[in-house]
Order: C-alpha cells, then sequence, then structure tokens
C-alpha cells in the first residue's frame, strides 16, 4: 500500500488560506458580473428613454417654420420690411403662434440673415433688428432649405436648439422662419432622476448635462480648424472648452464600455440621435456595484473559514477519539492505583468541605456582628451618656431629672429591643403597613441620641419644618433609625473642617415628603459617589466606620415605601434626601 506523506502545519495553513483567497476571488468575480449586467441592463432601458425623450422634442416643432409659409402677412413684410405696422401685426401674430406651441422662441429673417419681426418684440433679448447672418442655421436654410443649430442666443445668452427654414414664394426664397427650442426641461429631469447624462454635438462638445461642470466641454481636445469655424458661429459664447478628462477604458465599438470620467469610472452607454452627429451617453458610477463584490467576497472568505474551522474541530474531535482509544488500556491499569489513592481523595475532600462551610458561618457571623454593632452603637452611646448624668444628677438630689434621664434609659432599653427584632428587615418584609408619624418627634429623638457628638465636636446644627405638625407614613423607629445615620455622616463629615453646619429641613411635595440633610463637610468622593449605597462603602479609616451605615438607610426607607438619593451641593458639601409618603395632617404633637 502506497503511504501518502503528511504535509506540514506550515503547507497545511498555506493550502487553507490559498483556499479561502481562491473562494473570495471567485465570490467577487460573480458578483462583479452580476452587478455590472444588471447595472448596464438598466442604463440601456434609461438610455433609450432618455434618446426618446430628446429627439421628441427636437422633433416637435419641425413643423413650426413651415407654417408661416401660410401668413399672408409674414410673406408681405418680407416685400416692405420697413412697415412699422406690419411689423407689429406680424410680432403679434408670431408671439400668439409661439404662446400656443410652447416654443421658446420665433422670429423670422430676411435673406440677408436679418431679424424683421419677432414673438418677443417687446421684452428684453429679443432678436428684433440682430444681424445673424454668421449662424451656420441661416446659412444652412439658404443653400438647402433647412438648417438645424445648437448655440447660446446672441441677445438671450440662453442655449437653444435652432430650427430654420427657407420661405419660398413663386418659386424663390423670400425669407427665412426660425424657432428656438428651450433644453432647460431636459437637463432638470437628468438632475432629479440620478445617473449622470452628457449630450454632445457634432462638435464633440457636451451641450446638455446633469453637471453643470461639464457644460460646453469636448471629450476631446479641438482641432486648430474646428476652433476657428466654432469661433465665427460662436455656438458656445465665451466658453474657454477645456477637454474633459475622458478616457475609455475598453474599446469604442463596445456597448456599454468602461471608461474614467474626471478621475472618476463609470460604466458608460451611447447612442447617436437619428437627426444628426448628436450623441447621448448614459453613465452610471460603477462604485456601489463593486462595493457589493467585496463585500460578497468577504462573506465568501468569513464562509470558507468558517467552513474549514468546522473541518478543522471534526478533524480534531477524531484525534481525540483516537487518542482516548489509545489512553483506555492505560486508564484501565491505572484503575486499580486510582482506588487506593480514592480513599485519601476523599478524606482530603471531606476536610476541604467542612473548612468551606465553616468559613461560610464565620462569614455569615462577621456579617451580622458587624450589623449588629452598627445598629446598637447608637442607643447604646446614648444609654452610657445617661447612666454617666443619672449620677451627677443624684449626687445634686436632683430626683426629678433622675426620674426623667430613668424613662429615658427604658425607652432606650425598649428601641434595643425593637432593633434586634429588626435585624430581620432583610429577608422579610414587615407585616404591619407604615403608620402616620411625627418628623418633628423623630427628627428630636435622633437629635437627642447624636447630642453628645454634636457638643464634643462643636457642630452646630439647624432644624426647620414645614409646617411643624408635619406626618410620613413610616414606622418611627426606622426613620429615627435612618436621621441617625445621616446625622452621624454628616458629624464626621464637617469634623475636620473650620465650618461646622448641619441643616436638616423637611418640607411637603405634592403627596411626598422631602427631608434633606445638608452638612458643610468637603463632600463625597468622586470614586464613592457611584456606589455610594452598596454595603461596606465608606470614606473613613479602617477601624472608623464599616460602610453599612447608607446602605442599611437605603434599605429602610424603599422598605418603608420612599427613597434615600445622595450627592454633592454647588457650593460645597453633601445632602442626602429622604423622600416618604406624607401622612393626613394632625394636630401638635
Amino acid at each position: 500500500m502506497i503511504r501518502v506523506p503528511r504535509l506540514s502545519l506550515p503547507f497545511r495553513v498555506l493550502a487553507a488560506v490559498a483556499l479561502v483567497c481562491a473562494l473570495a476571488a471567485f465570490s467577487h468575480r460573480i458578483a462583479l458580473d452580476n452587478g455590472l449586467r444588471k447595472l448596464r441592463d438598466a442604463e440601456r432601458h434609461r438610455l433609450e428613454l432618455i434618446s426618446l425623450r430628446v429627439q421628441g422634442v427636437l422633433a416637435r416643432f419641425e413643423y413650426l417654420p413651415s407654417l408661416l409659409e401660410t401668413a399672408p402677412d409674414v410673406m408681405a413684410l418680407f416685400d416692405t420690411p420697413a412697415d412699422d405696422r406690419l411689423r407689429d401685426t406680424v410680432n403679434r401674430y408670431l408671439h400668439g403662434v409661439n404662446s400656443t406651441a410652447g416654443a421658446e422662441m420665433l422670429y423670422v429673417l430676411d435673406l440677408e440673415g436679418l431679424a424683421i419681426a419677432a414673438a418677443d418684440a417687446d421684452q428684453p433679448g429679443t432678436p428684433l433688428g440682430t444681424d445673424l447672418s454668421f449662424r451656420p442655421y441661416v446659412r444652412d436654410a439658404l443653400r438647402t432649405g433647412h438648417g438645424r443649430f445648437f448655440g447660446l442666443g446672441v441677445t438671450s445668452g440662453r442655449p437653444g436648439y435652432y430650427l430654420s427654414y427657407a420661405l419660398p414664394r413663386d418659386g424663390a426664397q423670400r425669407g427665412i422662419a426660425t424657432v428656438k427650442i428651450g433644453l432647460a426641461d431636459i437637463e432638470r429631469d437628468w438632475k432629479q432622476n440620478g445617473g449622470e447624462v452628457l449630450l454632445t454635438d457634432e462638435n464633440g462638445v457636451v451641450i446638455l448635462t446633469s453637471r453643470p461642470e461639464w457644460r460646453f466641454r469636448p471629450l476631446r481636445p479641438l482641432s486648430a480648424a474646428r476652433l476657428r469655424d466654432i469661433g465665427e458661429a460662436r455656438p458656445y459664447g465665451d466658453a474657454p472648452l477645456a477637454a474633459l478628462d475622458w478616457r475609455e477604458l475598453s474599446g469604442p465599438a463596445q456597448e456599454p464600455r468602461e471608461v474614467v470620467l474626471e478621475g472618476k469610472r463609470y460604466v458608460a452607454s451611447s447612442r447617436a440621435l437619428e437627426h444628426g452627429d448628436w450623441h447621448v451617453y448614459v453613465l452610471d458610477d460603477e462604485t456601489a456595484v463593486r462595493n457589493q463584490a467585496l463585500s460578497a467576497a468577504l462573506i465568501a472568505a468569513l464562509g470558507g473559514t468558517v467552513l474549514l474551522l468546522a473541518g478543522l474541530l471534526a478533524w480534531q474531535r477524531q484525534r481525540t477519539i483516537r487518542a482516548r482509544l489509545r489512553n483506555q488500556a492505560a486508564l484501565q491499569a491505572a484503575h486499580a492505583e486510582l482506588e487506593r489513592d480514592m480513599a485519601a481523595r476523599t478524606a482530603e475532600l471531606r476536610a476541604a468541605r467542612d473548612e468551606l462551610v465553616q468559613a461560610g458561618k464565620m462569614a455569615a457571623l462577621g456579617q451580622m456582628s458587624a450589623g449588629l454593632a452598627h445598629e446598637l452603637n447608637q442607643p447604646l452611646a446614648a444609654m452610657h451618656a445617661l447612666a454617666d448624668n443619672t449620677v451627677v444628677l443624684m449626687e445634686h438630689g436632683r430626683e426629678t431629672d433622675v426620674r426623667s434621664n430613668l424613662q429615658r434609659l427604658t425607652q432606650l432599653v425598649d428601641r434595643l429591643a425593637r432593633i434586634t427584632r429588626q435585624l430581620k428587615v432583610f429577608s422579610h418584609k414587615p407585616s404591619a403597613p407604615p403608620a402616620p408619624t411625627s418628623v418633628a418627634r423623630a427628627l428630636a429623638n435622633a437629635e437627642f441620641l447624636v447630642a453628645a457628638s454634636l457638643r464634643q465636636h462643636g457642630v452646630t446644627l439647624r432644624t426647620e419644618i414645614d409646617p411643624p405638625v408635619l406626618q410620613v407614613l413610616a414606622d418611627e423607629t426606622r426613620l429615627e433609625q435612618m436621621l441617625v445615620n445621616l446625622l452621624r455622616n454628616a458629624i464626621d463629615a464637617v469634623t475636620h473642617g473650620i465650618d461646622r453646619r448641619i441643616h436638616v429641613c423637611a418640607h411637603i411635595d405634592g403627596e411626598r415628603v422631602r427631608i434633606r440633610v445638608d452638612d458643610s463637610g468637603p463632600g463625597i468622593r468622586a470614586d464613592i459617589l457611584p456606589r455610594l449605597f452598596e454595603p461596606f462603602t465608606t470614606s473613613k479609616q479602617a477601624g472608623v466606620g464599616l460602610g453599612l451605615g447608607l446602605s442599611l438607610s437605603a434599605h429602610i426607607a424603599r422598605e418603608l415605601g420612599g427613597s434615600l438619593s445622595g450627592g454633592n451641593l454647588p457650593g460645597g458639601g453633601a445632602r442626602f434626601e429622604i423622600v416618604l409618603a406624607r401622612a393626613p395632617d394632625a394636630p401638635t404633637p
């Protein structure tokens, strides 16, 4: 059996790349040929319509010059050109005929080429009284009886197509009738329909085009003799007749052909008009077709790459299966040894599992302890201050104040009990709905709990509640808890500053109540602001704060059907705002 040598990896990679490139090239060629074929089919159809439109416009008025042969006044004017009254009559007659026909201009010339009557005799730019003997259509009409010519009007400066007709009587020529056809509508249609269109005359000069900058420019440089003839007839006015950058990439006999015009590549189709040496060119940009062909090539390359990768994966899978079968014997031999190691490994896994369980328990215990310490720290500090104060009052025999302090201690103990019961707020929603709660009373209780810190750090607290009997739907303990957290954070923020002020205000906003806590501190750092209410987020030093107060307060606000937000004030400092539902108005507590 003949063994086929295995190809090296670099050679296989090169073969795969060559295959993908060949597939992309083939797809590009197919897509380009199809796109160009469709473009050329559409172009041929458009060329047919444009040619018919131009020829129809030019042939529409061919009858008009010969019509004047039957007009007695026109023929009489040739005999008496100095008769002003007869000229006025002929001018009015020409105006009426031209208005009905719809041409741009209609006028008559004598045998010397002088315009003796015109439809626009009373308008600026009229040819009346102008010697037009140098125009080719005048000479052609006198020589052959008919003439055709494109050019700019000598007096009006507007381009047009001229048809001339020698008017005979009694076998002799008496004058020339001329009609000027305006072509502006044709150009306007070309500009609106898309694509590029050129119309060249017998000199190869562009006389009509969808691109104004190409007008009166020849496709190829003109000879000196041709330039002299053009200078005599002046069909293009003072145009410099600079040749366009026109290069044909395919043979002139091939239709459609590929050309480069002014540095841009087009597919061009042309057709000669029936009446003479005029040619219509329709040009379409190849860019879109070539881009589509390039996209097809890229898609083919990607598809080929995907197929190759799929084949590579299948081949790799077969190699893996074969390797697995080869290793099966080795695995069976090692089975006994694995069984011996199983007991030891199982013991290790059980020990690791126990350690992970213990670590999970310690983490949960740490989180619970941190939260509990944070929530119990506020009333415990207040109880410590009240106990110290009670000892002093007892020494001075102030029994009434001692009794008041003891009552407050009892309230704080009840508060501790409520706080421990509310630790389950993160896992269960409260069953009792929020009740009307006095904002003033909750703020007074919170201020009492932080009074020692206010005095210790010399912080001024100003409160403003409008109206004083303002109530919200909330739990009083939870509202106090949020206010204490915000006040303690504000105290910590202003401690290191010179201006140590805290302002708490509450007011009604429709069906809601907004409670704001502003401080004169440095504000919230930009790196902390986006995650302000995440657990364990704090700007305090290690051991000073746990970063749980704002997270817990935000959770309480949500449980009460409200919200807690925070940010920096424009003039410096921070602002935290609690928004809760407004309770019905109540008497002053």
